[in-house]
């Protein structure tokens, strides 16, 4: 099958977004490709369409289980044989797992990076042929990226020991110039094709506000908008509750999300917001990443985000079918307070020397300032985000809170 009948025998679309058969090209003409992709944009395809399409195994590195999860089960929905490797399998199942994919069984394995170098899994790959390694979150190589994760450094010294050296795509929706710089020098990607699609979302209306009751602004919110399906992301569990319980006494249809709930009632709750069941999900930044709802016509932050790249990524599920959806934040001081002890309390850098901490954390304190610089900026919501990320837009996008 060619590129064309893959795309639409198992992924139902009639043809590639922007950008996706520049990097589908340069992967199948055995090209290091990085792809700057907002989200939305359809990253997972630039490695899923040439992993059915090469002679071998690609391996997917993902930074997060539910992740993992996601795509696996909807990439064998579709009728393609995928597995994940990861902390959430018992030993036998993933000793099972590992024997499947050595006599073939499937061209594509999502992998958590602290997998790679640990001897069975190097074993494993001694005796297949692996022909892309394809890095999903690459940002999370780089100390200047927002999600640094120390694991990620393993990609390198993994692909090394490999008796071929594989294609090497990363991809990531968010990434300043530095990042991507880093990207590059850390993967040691070779003369890379490098895509960015643009960040700016013309159909996106950006908003901030700062009322005294947020609860009541989002209910008045639903109350203005009845029947529109839409994300309230908090910054902690504990709000997420609170949030969502009020909602549902309120008569909304409302789920709620976090990382302490049982995975049996988190994909029960993705299910029903997925397909419509329930129109309101109340969520941590734990729900989100591969979820591919067209129809979302909102995303309120009920709290500052701890960066622009997360608000960015997280306010872009709303509008992915290209018509009108608002992404509103609302702010108050108390954010700026819970989001300092996040980044003095982030466990991912634990494995980090001293030193190299500290300099992560100052990094993240400094993206911090920015994003408070954004909830009090008078100037164009969109121009601010695309400066941000490297890009120009006019200085007033007509579609915003502070140019309306």
């Amino acid at each position: 099958m060619d590129k064309q009948e893959i795309l639409k025998k198992y992924f139902g679309y009639d043809q590639f977004r922007s950008g996706q058969e520049v990097l589908i090209d340069s992967i199948l003409a055995g090209r290091d490709v990085l792809g700057i992709m907002p989200t939305g944009a359809g990253k997972s395809l630039c490695y899923q369409v040439p992993a059915l399409m090469m002679d071998g195994i690609t391996l997917v590195i993902s930074p997060l289980i539910s992740l993992m999860k996601d795509q696996v089960g909807a990439l064998n929905q579709a009728g393609i044989h995928a597995a994940f490797l990861n902390s959430s399998l018992t030993v036998s199942q993933y000793y099972k797992a590992l024997s499947y994919a050595r006599a073939g069984r499937y061209p594509i394995i999502y992998v958590a990076p602290e997998r790679l170098l640990s001897e069975e899994f190097l074993d494993f790959a001694d005796h297949v042929k692996i022909s892309m390694v394809a890095v999903d979150e690459a940002h999370c190589v780089s100390q200047w990226g927002q999600d640094f994760r120390p694991s990620y450094l393993k990609i390198t010294e993994f692909v090394s020991r490999l008796r071929e050296r594989p294609v090497v795509s990363a991809f990531t929706a968010t990434a300043t110039r530095e990042v991507r710089d880093d990207i590059i020098r850390i993967l040691k990607l070779r003369e890379p094709k490098v895509l960015t699609t643009g960040f700016d979302r013309p159909n996106l209306y950006f908003g901030v506000a700062s009322p005294r009751d947020r609860y009541g602004a989002v209910r008045d919110y639903l109350d203005a908008h009845p029947g529109a399906s839409g994300i309230v992301y908090c910054l902690t569990r504990k709000q997420v509750e609170e949030v969502c319980g009020k909602l549902q006494r309120d008569g909304f249809p409302a789920v709620r999300y976090h990382a302490g709930l049982s995975d049996g009632e988190r994909k029960k709750n993705q299910d029903d917001f997925i397909y419509d069941r329930a129109q309101i999900m109340v969520a941590t930044n734990a729900f989100g990443m591969g979820i591919d709802k067209s129809n979302v016509r909102f995303v309120i932050h009920y709290n500052m985000p701890k960066n622009m790249e997360s608000y960015y990524q997280e306010a872009g599920r709303a509008g992915r079918d290209g018509e009108p959806a608002e992404c509103i934040l609302l702010y108050g001081g108390q954010d700026v307070i819970t989001n300092q002890l996040f980044i003095e309390n982030n466990q991912d850098n634990i494995e980090l020397d001293p030193e190299t901490r500290q300099l992560v954390m100052e990094r993240d304190r400094e993206r911090l300032r920015k994003m408070t610089f954004y909830c009090f900026t008078r100037d164009c919501l969109r121009e601010y985000i695309l400066r941000y990320f490297g890009e120009y837009g006019s200085c007033s996008c007509g579609n915003c809170s502070n140019c309306l």
